[in-house]
């Protein structure tokens, strides 16, 4: 059955060929003026058996060339194939745009006119077909590159819309003020009305220091809402079966996908339990401290005496404890002193130094 198409392809490539480009052959020959032969359909003929024959010697080879051809596309990847034939479709478009522009009709050989637009089909065909096929990798790579692009900035878009909510703690504590007003913390800072009703409780105590802390929590919420360009809500809603306003920040915080800001241990804990995002700044502060490393030199004020024999105490201004080896004589004094070890507890950070003087002197 192949074999016949392949035929009957021979013949008609033949029939087609022969209607133009036989004349031409007439005309070489001066044969133009025998009418039996330079009508059309004697060429079409002519050219339709020359092809057949043809095709009968080399059939064989053609149908082995063209399944060949249909076991490498088998065997090709969907992708190779997809850009393969987008390439292929993009040359042949070119081809098509540029004999469009060339004025074929003014080259003095209608056989060249004719050949030119297929040889330049085939020549931009294959050329797209190969660019795209060989092309492919750093096509989907562009593609997925994009793709990811779009989703990250989606992502931190939706990261950025999330709601802030506020604990007592953090309100309390003051220092988000400062972080709000530096613009590190973007997005909606939501302030429950059960908090603010904590506050009001703690600032209305008999104890002093309760009523200054509530007091306090409530002049930052004043500076953040009026002093600061960030947008501020309260939710007005309450959580009446839920008693602990740690709970319930966490049953808002799971309601509205939003992230609870603190700086509670307690309650940072309860949040990583239940799959909840929570923020805590002191987490932040650990962060931004100062990398201190052994051998640097710090100037510092010793403060009281350390726990061991001759130790004196000296604090950051970050509130890091730092140790001084013989620093008990240097009380009350600012002193220059190197930074001998670092330790990293659970607690915090710890410094170890002596003083520069004693390391001279040794």
């Amino acid at each position: 059955m192949l074999k016949r198409i392949v035929l009957a392809f021979f013949a008609i490539l033949g029939g087609v060929t022969g209607i133009f480009l036989i004349p031409e052959l007439f005309v070489l020959l001066n044969a133009q003026d025998i009418p039996l032969i330079t009508n059309p359909y004697t060429s079409a003929c002519l050219g339709a058996v020359i092809f057949f024959l043809l095709g009968i010697w080399c059939a064989d080879h053609v149908i082995n060339w063209v399944k060949g051809i249909e076991d490498s596309l088998i065997k090709a990847p969907v992708s190779d194939l997809l850009f393969g034939s987008l390439g292929l479709i993009f040359g042949l478009m070119l081809a098509y745009l540029i004999v469009n522009v060339i004025p074929l009709k003014n080259i003095p050989y209608q056989l060249i006119g004719t050949v030119i637009p297929i040889v330049l089909a085939a020549f931009l065909g294959y050329l797209g077909f190969r660019v795209g096929f060989k092309k492919k990798d750093e096509m989907l790579t562009l593609f997925s590159s994009r793709k990811k692009k779009g989703a990250a900035e989606e992502e931190r878009t939706e990261q950025d819309k999330k709601l802030k909510i506020l604990d007592t703690s953090v309100i309390i504590d003051g220092r988000i003020a400062d972080i709000c007003q530096t613009g590190f913390l973007e997005g909606v800072i939501v302030i429950p009305q059960f908090v603010l009703e904590e506050l009001q409780h703690i600032a209305d105590s008999s104890d002093v220091l309760k009523r200054n802390r509530g007091r306090r929590g409530l002049d930052i919420l004043n500076r953040i809402q009026k002093e600061l360009d960030i947008k501020v809500e309260i939710y007005e809603g309450d959580f009446e079966d839920i008693q602990e306003v740690d709970s319930k920040l966490v049953k808002l915080a799971k309601l509205t996908s939003g992230v609870v800001v603190t700086n509670d241990f307690n309650l940072n804990k309860v949040c990583e339990l239940q799959k909840v995002a929570v923020l805590n700044i002191n987490d932040l502060a650990n962060a931004v401290k100062p990398v201190v490393l052994p051998g640097e030199e710090m100037k510092v004020q010793v403060i009281k005496d350390g726990k061991e024999h001759n130790q004196g105490v000296a604090y950051l201004d970050d509130g890091t404890m730092i140790v001084v080896e013989e620093g008990r004589n240097y009380i009350g004094k600012h002193i220059d002193v190197l930074v001998t070890s670092v330790l990293q507890t659970a607690a915090g950070r710890m410094i170890f130094a002596k003083p520069k003087l004693l390391e001279k002197a040794l």
